[in-house]
């Protein structure tokens, strides 16, 4: 890699002897491509960057609304659509050639670099904040050793960005300066999840499920009084004031007990995500400010999967790594 011109908006990031010399837009703390350049990129048609980027955008995963930007080039009298840089990554964990493989072996040892094998923050105040660190590590140590269970075969690439989630939610620094690094208490609850309700909305999923042919008559049924009482479990007082106050803890010890406690004959991971969504979505706590959904689905059912393959001791690192996700 090279870097050949610092001029305002426009630098070279990427230059090999075999593969693309490619000027990039830097705006807004981003780098931007065409799809044009991003075809070049990574050695692929530019039809199948188009079909990769607006499935990007079908799904979800990214909104283009703060994604894209429309920008002038030379030699145009027209604008053109720039892409930037969590386009180009989700593009590159997609396209079939050699060189967005040798791309994605490159970006996965990058990220585990920083994410698993240490991190950039003055000494001093790591020293300072030695518990803190220890929080952290504990999470990735978590999420790595979960990692390697059969039920989560295959989703290496989804942990690999809910630890780099995990990270950027924490904000280490200012984390470290505040003391504010363990449980996320922000979100005051507007909606409360009664035990009626919840039991409309599984028949609703389960009517649903029923005509695509994706459960059974068996999806749903509670076993006598598990619901109610994990319900009651969140909402539940100590001294006049409620054990989990905010929305983050009720929506994370939800979401475990859902898991962990198996109410339901069938179905207790897919009706404990959704009514976790549907708790935050009631609450207006289910997206971010630039649209995108703090939990992605892939995200949520890689988190029930952790749930499900842990070990009671290891309840309060998940409870904590869902409230930081969430906050």
């Amino acid at each position: 890699m090279e870097e050949k011109k610092q001029n305002k908006g426009e630098i070279i990031i990427y230059r090999s002897s075999k593969g693309p010399e490619i000027e990039v837009k830097l705006e807004k703390e981003t780098v931007w491509l065409t799809q044009e350049q991003i075809s070049r990129l990574f050695g692929a048609e530019r039809s199948v960057i188009t079909k990769h980027l607006n499935n990007i955008f079908d799904s979800g995963e990214l909104p283009s609304k703060s994604n894209v930007q429309k920008m002038h080039i030379a030699k145009s009298d027209k604008p053109v659509s720039f892409y930037n840089l969590d386009c180009i990554v989700s593009v590159g964990y997609r396209v079939n050639s050699k060189r967005a493989t040798q791309f994605r072996i490159w970006a996965t040892k990058t990220l585990k670099g920083y994410l698993v094998k240490g991190y950039i923050i003055n000494e001093k105040r790591l020293l300072l904040q030695k518990e803190k660190l220890k929080e952290i590590q504990q999470t990735i140590s978590f999420l790595q050793g979960k990692s390697k269970n059969q039920l989560l075969s295959g989703q290496g690439q989804e942990i690999l960005r809910l630890l780099s989630s995990y990270s950027k939610t924490l904000t280490l620094l200012n984390g470290y300066d505040k003391n504010n690094l363990f449980f996320q208490k922000k979100g005051k609850v507007k909606f409360v999840l009664n035990y009626e309700e919840a039991i409309k909305v599984i028949s609703a999923i389960k009517k649903d499920l029923i005509i695509k042919k994706e459960a059974s008559q068996l999806f749903g049924q509670e076993y006598e009084g598990k619901l109610k009482a994990i319900l009651g479990a969140i909402c539940q007082t100590c001294g006049g004031k409620e054990l989990y106050s905010s929305i983050e803890e009720k929506a994370a010890h939800f979401l475990y007990f859902a898991v962990k406690d198996h109410p339901f004959i069938d179905g207790n991971k897919r009706i404990a995500s959704f009514l976790f969504i549907y708790f935050l979505d009631r609450n207006e706590y289910l997206y971010k400010e630039n649209g995108e959904k703090k939990i992605g689905d892939n995200a949520l059912t890689v988190l029930t999967l952790l749930i499900a393959v842990s070990s009671p001791k290891e309840k309060d690192i998940i409870i904590k790594l869902i409230t930081n996700l969430i906050s």
